[in-house]
Order: structure tokens, then C-alpha cells, then sequence
């Protein structure tokens, strides 16, 4: 399999501003001046490029020139037409082209709101760029579906690609499971192999992979289907859940508790998370206040419970094996687990001094 070497995640390096050689707004003005001052208000108003950003609805315009939302539709359509075919756009071809390049340098494909941020901060700004992508014949937008989010491409071929390669993946997860970063995207690599070698960078496949509505990311860095619990995190419990599989071994309720706040911004109190570890099968208490997660294959119960546990699975057992197994159970004192055996209610020994259940 093709692998990459996948460090920290860097959010900066993901959004980071993209040097551009021409003003938007200045390229835009020119462009509308081809039209007539009804067609240039029209494409103002629907795609906020005015003094505000605010975008107007096809009937907010209808109303303001006394004409129903469809003529206001073939006004903006032939308005686009009208500048497709001015010497205006011909001499902004180079603008076009470098916008082109910009979505090349990005992957190919890119989810909107994404490409808009790594060209600029500014609402308004955006919005020129938005309307430069819409005007240049080079772009293709595809809306937002059950799939996929919305986005732009100049390569249908690359588009393409990648939402069957986005498919593949889903298809793959299982409802709850979740997977390393490093894994998805060398899986996702696997998948568009036959790409153009520059492709195939750890920003390039996240970019890719925010398209996809099917396959989202928690806030631990761990990817799964959208839909899992796992990902879209609700719930002390789920976010218990989160936290101690990240941690990896058994932890204590209060470190849960602070655990929660540092990954998901929530503030819980210490008791009610106890009370939620309590009553979720999916921990299992392993010691004082120490909670651990049942697929680790800890048994559940008190002390007893396990010692119960061990004699019913292995039969017959010295004080020194049971003490060996069930401290493999649970962080509890060797005294602790010699006092339950001294129950005779539970355990009797037999000649040999070995303990079996009762």
C-alpha cells in the first residue's frame, strides 16, 4: 500500500490565505460595466456584491422593480451570457486562469466554503470571488446533494475520481467505527492511485475528504461515518466513550470529567459523569473510581463477580493464580480479592487448597 507520514494535524497550513495577483472587486467592475445599470443591480443584488454582502432572493429583486422572481431569473441568466461574451471577459482571461490553477493547487475538486475561505476573510470578498467563479466557463459547481457538500472543479476526470473514491470508503465503515487519520487517508490514497503523484499530500486528501457528508471527523482526529455517534459526538456518554479510548487504559472518572472539557469545550460535573459511566454497559468500573471500556474485555461485576467469572471459565484455581487473574480485572488491593474469597456463601476449597464456586 502506498503510505505517507502523517504528523500533527495543521489547521493553519489547511487554511491559509492563497497570494492573488488581482483585485476581486476591481476585476468584477469591470466585468458588470458591460451591462446595462438594470442588469448590473440585479447581479449586485443576488450575489452581494454591493457596499453589504447580503445576497437578495429572487423575489426581494421582484418586488423592488415591480416584476415576477422568473424575469428576474432571465435577467441574471442573460446578464451572465451578456458578460460571457464581452471583451471584458476575454481581456480577464488571465484572471480565470489563475483562479483555475488556484483550484488545481487545491486538489482539483474543492468544497466551497472551503476554497472561499483560502482565498480571503472578508464576506464580501468572497462574494466577488464566488461570482468570478460562477462567470468563468473554466468552473464547474455541482450543489450540495445526500453525498456530497457543495463544490467547485476544473477537472471532471479528478472530480470523478474522488467522490468513488469517497464512496469506496464509506462503503467500508462500518456503522461505529472509527479510524486514525493516517489510516483514512492512506486508504483514500489506495483508492486514486492512478492520480497525478501531487495529489496524493496529507492536505490534498483531507480537503477531499471535507466534501464528503458520509464521512466526517470527531473531535479526537478520528474519522467515521457521519452518522456514528462516534463522530457526531452528543452525550456525556458518548463523549466518555471518546476520551477513554483515547486514553487507552483505564482512567478515573474526574480525568474523564476534565477530559470532556479540554476535547469538546463542555463543561461537566465530575458526579454526573460518574453516574453516566454507571449505567452505560460499555465501562466497566475496574478499581476505585477507575473506569474501563468493556471491548478491552474487561469483565463486569464487582470483585465477586469476577472471581466468579474466572473459576467458571477456568475451573478450579489456587489463591495465587486467582489473585493473578483478577488483578488482570481490576486495580484493586491483593486484599481486597483474598477477603471476597473468604466468603463461603460464593467459594469453598477443596483438598488441594483450591478454590472453586459454589
Amino acid at each position: 500500500m502506498t503510505g505517507i507520514y502523517i504528523g500533527d494535524t495543521n489547521i493553519a497550513n489547511m487554511n491559509k490565505k492563497i497570494a492573488i495577483s488581482f483585485k476581486p472587486k476591481e476585476t468584477t467592475r469591470r466585468l458588470l460595466s458591460v451591462l446595462s445599470k438594470r442588469g448590473q443591480d440585479v447581479l449586485i443584488s443576488r450575489y452581494g456584491l454591493g457596499a453589504k454582502p447580503t445576497k437578495s432572493t429572487l423575489d426581494a429583486i421582484g418586488k423592488k422593480y415591480n416584476i415576477t422572481r422568473e424575469r428576474v431569473r432571465q435577467i441574471e441568466n442573460h446578464s451572465l451570457v451578456a458578460i460571457r461574451k464581452s471583451k471584458t471577459y476575454k481581456e480577464s482571461e488571465p484572471v480565470f486562469i489563475e483562479l483555475k490553477e488556484i483550484i488545481l493547487n487545491l486538489g482539483g475538486i474543492v468544497h466551497e466554503k472551503d476554497l472561499l475561505n483560502h482565498l480571503s476573510d472578508n464576506q464580501s470578498i468572497q462574494n466577488h470571488f464566488h461570482f468570478l467563479l460562477v462567470i468563468g466557463e473554466a468552473f464547474t459547481h455541482e450543489k450540495e446533494d445526500e453525498e456530497f457538500r457543495s463544490r467547485w472543479h476544473v477537472d471532471t476526470d479528478i472530480s470523478n475520481k474522488v467522490k468513488t473514491a469517497l464512496r469506496k470508503l464509506y462503503s467500508k465503515l462500518s456503522d461505529d467505527e472509527l479510524v486514525f487519520e493516517a489510516d483514512i487517508i492512506n486508504s483514500f490514497i489506495e483508492e486514486v492511485k492512478d492520480l497525478n503523484d501531487k495529489y496524493k499530500n496529507e492536505e490534498i486528501i483531507k480537503r477531499w475528504l471535507s466534501i464528503s457528508r458520509k464521512i466526517g471527523k470527531n473531535p479526537m482526529g478520528e474519522w467515521g461515518r457521519s452518522s456514528s455517534s462516534n463522530v457526531n459526538v452528543k452525550g456525556v456518554r458518548n463523549y466518555a466513550f471518546l476520551v477513554i479510548r483515547k486514553h487507552g487504559s483505564p482512567i478515573h472518572f474526574k480525568d474523564v470529567a476534565k477530559a470532556i472539557t479540554q476535547y469538546f469545550n463542555k463543561k461537566v460535573h465530575v458526579a454526573t459523569t460518574h453516574n453516566e459511566l454507571i449505567k452505560d454497559p460499555r465501562f466497566v468500573l475496574v478499581g476505585r473510581g477507575l473506569y474501563a471500556l468493556a471491548e478491552w474485555g474487561y469483565m463486569s461485576g464487582v470483585v465477586k463477580d469476577v472471581i466468579r467469572k474466572i473459576l467458571e471459565k477456568e475451573g478450579s484455581l489456587s489463591k495465587e493464580k486467582i489473585i493473578e487473574k483478577a488483578l488482570k480485572e481490576r486495580y484493586v488491593k491483593e486484599n481486597t480479592i483474598l477477603v471476597n474469597l473468604q466468603n463461603p456463601k460464593y467459594f469453598k476449597k477443596d483438598k488441594d487448597n483450591r478454590y472453586y464456586n459454589v
